[in-house]
């Protein structure tokens, strides 16, 4: 579709093993529309980290085309594709990856260190990210003082302070239980719905895939099916 955000055409990618490749993705057709919240599931191997790494920029296809915002990340250079990342996509992860020895607002302001704004402006920023999860109260605050959830709704935080065009989620409830993981669920839909803010998450959990607008499934590097979805409110 002529308005997709992220138009991936005959993408492929495989890793070399022993001498051999060993395919991962096979032949990938895949829009997704800006503000739209695709879900990328499938069963353990399908290769849908690995297309989430590929739209993210943080792995290069074999062949094929990755455009996002109309460009072909499939050409930059390592150094571009840095700079990129930087400017253009917030990372949630499963495990938060904060690093321990910083407090909540500074994990948050770490990703804004790459741009030219001042400490002020940074500092300024990374509080406007933290009230929007809601966690200005705990800014101050080292990972190990708070709660997985706390510790999750702090990484959507550091995704954000940068204004990506683009949300990749990989398994971003995979550590936390169900009441938790619902919060930090209902926070990304209030970031596609109320922000406009384009998400791409991989999950294992038919719930955590029902709050997409969307489902895409992998098997076996290929892609099976797409599912548009009817969410509530």
């Amino acid at each position: 579709m002529s308005d997709a955000l992220i138009k991936i055409r005959d993408l492929s990618k495989a890793y070399q093993r022993g001498g051999q490749d060993i395919p991962v993705l096979l032949d990938i057709q895949l829009d997704v529309p800006a503000g739209d919240f695709v879900a990328l599931m499938g069963p353990s191997g399908s290769g849908k980290s690995t297309l989430l790494n590929l739209i993210a920029g943080i792995d290069q296809p074999s062949s094929g085309r990755i455009e996002i915002g109309g460009i072909d990340i499939a050409t930059l250079s390592e150094s571009q594709l840095a700079d990129w990342r930087a400017h253009n996509v917030g990372f949630i992860f499963q495990f938060y990856n904060l690093l321990p020895v910083l407090t909540a607002l500074e994990n948050v302001e770490l990703p804004l260190l790459l741009t030219g704004l001042s400490a002020r402006q940074r500092r300024a920023h990374a509080e406007a990210a933290l009230e929007m999860v809601k966690l200005t109260d705990r800014m101050d605050h080292y990972p190990n003082e708070l709660s997985g959830g706390q510790q999750q709704r702090v990484a959507i935080a550091r995704a954000l302070v940068s204004d990506p065009m683009l949300i990749v989620a990989d398994e971003p409830t995979g550590d936390l239980d169900r009441t938790t993981g619902g919060e930090v669920l209902d926070l990304l839909d209030e970031l596609n719905r109320n922000l406009g803010k384009t998400i791409v998450m991989v999950t294992h959990d038919p719930k955590a895939a029902a709050r997409a607008r969307r489902m895409v499934h992998l098997e076996k590097g290929v892609l099976v099916s797409e599912e548009e979805l009817a969410r509530q409110g």
